[in-house]
């Protein structure tokens, strides 16, 4: 897959709140949730706790968003990664996971942690971490409401 990882710019806010709608799979108040952290990466450049980065092929194809966990050591949470549905199972998102954990793997991460939704619409979702060499850590029953369970996966990329 072609494309440029990049950090986020202002002009990538509309895309990307373009591409988390068009993904079928975030509610309302999810993409308000990552449009939040869009905002406090793009108001605040001094802020260490979210980093986000696009992928750029001429147009925004997707992004991924990750910051060190509070209170650790080398831990980090993927917050959002999201691609543009016309371009799912071209590489895009494997694409993005990669740079990610380098990017980790540069500020001395060590272990990268992902919480996701049990509901069947996110099924894809959790086959791309185990895909992408992330394990099943933890399922909590009943975590977001009755019958979705939150899944948390991670994965351990350095021995620091």
């Amino acid at each position: 897959m072609s494309g440029t990882i990049r950090p986020l710019r202002h002009e990538d806010r509309a895309p990307l709140e373009e591409i988390l709608r068009a993904t079928g799979v975030f509610s309302d108040e999810e993409v308000g949730i990552a449009l939040e952290l869009i905002d406090i990466v793009l108001n605040r450049p001094a802020q260490k706790d979210y980093i986000i980065n696009v992928c750029d092929d001429g147009e925004v194809l997707g992004y991924y968003c990750v910051g060190p966990t509070p209170a650790t050591e080398g831990t980090f949470d993927m917050y959002w990664i999201a691609v543009k549905p016309s371009v799912h199972g071209k590489g895009v998102g494997g694409k993005l996971n990669e740079h990610a954990e380098q990017l980790i793997r540069s500020h001395r991460g060590r272990l990268i942690v992902v919480e996701t939704s049990s509901q069947p619409k996110y099924e894809k979702t959790r086959k791309f971490y185990s895909t992408h060499g992330y394990i099943q850590l933890s399922r909590i029953r009943d975590y977001y409401r009755v019958g979705d369970d939150l899944v948390v996966f991670g994965k351990y990329i350095s021995k620091n």
